[in-house]
Formats: structure tokens, C-alpha cells, sequence
């Protein structure tokens, strides 16, 4: 069991680790698993990213529904999802909440969550916190929000503590620190080859396009 103060890197490394399937695919059910971990890390951070761990939320939302309705067997994993959509059209069609356009503006989130706590553990105690959090924000998901978003989004990262306290914060006592630190280079693995994964079947079915 996950603390709700804390950010539980092992945790993560499990459900990620059990999402991977055969040798190309993601089980989405340990991909959400894994990734409602994540999004604490989005929370602990402070209110600069609550825009997107509130729509974090709205979409995970939508899978439940998908994989709890009629046509739950083709929302078990990325593979089968994005098959069933694009053989059938879904993903184009007017009113149906595609599964496969809701998962990317996850994947997109992934890819920030995973390069910020990458450098955040990288550097040295000296780090600009702002300037790595803004970097890593231009280069992941900056490109895919509207001017207003990413002009407050840039704003409010002038707030983030420096790099001590913030890690503090996500994991909580020095104990804590300690074991995340040693357990951080596995979890960023699992997140490097699940992304790796999804990112080559948005490829593969010509999906990263989707509105």
C-alpha cells in the first residue's frame, strides 16, 4: 500500500514492470495503476502542474469506463485498444470518447514526469529547480497546450523549492529519500520502456496526429 504523502518509486516500478506484455504491447491496467502513482509526484510539487493532474484524472476516468463496458476485452492492453479503434473507425467518429486519444494525452504527461524526476535525480544540490522544471516542460508537453497554459504554467515554476526541499517533499523522511534514490535508476527503466512502447504504437497505427 501507496502513501498518499509520498511518492512510492518501487510501487511504480512494479505496476510498470507488469504492464509490459509479449514483446511490443502495454496492459493498461497496470499502466493506469502505475501512472495514478506518478501523478503524486505532479500533486507533491505543488499547484504549478494541478491543471494537469486534474485532467490526469478526467481521463483515467473515461479508460475505467471503456474497460468496465460492452467492449472491456479490447481495452486490455495499447495493441488491442488501438486495433479495435482503427479497424472500426472509432477514432474518427463524432461522440464515441476514443480510448486511444485519451491514452496519448497520458503518454505525452508520462514523457515529463519521467525526464523531470530524471534530472531531478541527476543533479547536485545546487540545481535551479525552476530552470530544469521549464526546460523539461518546453521539451515534452509545452508543444501540445495553448499559449495561456504554458504561459502560467512557466510562471508558477518560479515557485518550486529548491532541489532539497522538493525531493523532501515528494518522499517524505531522509529514510524515505534514501530508498527512492536507490531504487529511482530501476523505476526510470520501467518508465524508459513503457514509453519507448506506447510511443512506437502511436507510431505504428499513425495516432500521434489524433485531435
Amino acid at each position: 500500500m501507496s502513501n498518499d504523502n509520498a511518492l512510492d518509486l518501487h510501487h511504480v516500478h512494479q505496476c510498470f514492470q507488469r504492464s509490459l506484455k509479449e514483446e511490443d504491447d502495454v496492459v493498461i491496467e497496470a499502466y493506469i495503476d502505475g501512472y495514478n502513482e506518478l501523478v503524486k509526484f505532479l500533486n507533491l510539487i505543488g499547484t504549478v502542474f494541478s491543471f494537469v493532474s486534474s485532467d490526469v484524472k478526467s481521463k483515467i476516468k473515461v479508460m475505467e469506463k471503456h474497460r468496465e463496458g460492452e467492449n472491456a476485452v479490447y481495452y486490455e492492453s495499447f495493441k488491442k485498444m488501438m486495433t479495435y479503434e482503427k479497424d472500426a473507425n472509432l477514432h474518427e467518429k463524432n461522440g464515441f470518447v476514443s480510448g486511444s486519444r485519451t491514452m496519448l494525452r497520458l503518454h505525452r504527461g508520462l514523457d515529463f514526469i519521467r525526464m523531470f524526476l530524471k534530472r531531478l535525480g541527476e543533479a547536485d544540490e545546487a540545481m535551479n529547480t525552476c530552470t530544469t522544471c521549464q526546460g523539461t516542460y518546453n521539451e515534452t508537453l509545452a508543444e501540445f497546450h495553448p499559449w495561456y497554459i504554458r504561459k502560467a504554467a512557466t510562471l508558477a515554476m518560479h515557485a518550486l523549492p529548491s532541489r532539497p526541499d522538493l525531493l523532501k517533499k515528494v518522499f517524505g523522511t531522509d529514510d524515505s529519500l534514501t530508498a527512492a534514490m536507490t531504487v529511482l535508476p530501476h523505476t526510470l527503466s520501467s518508465c524508459d520502456e513503457v514509453y519507448r512502447r506506447v510511443e512506437q504504437l502511436y507510431t505504428d497505427f499513425d495516432f500521434h496526429g489524433l485531435p
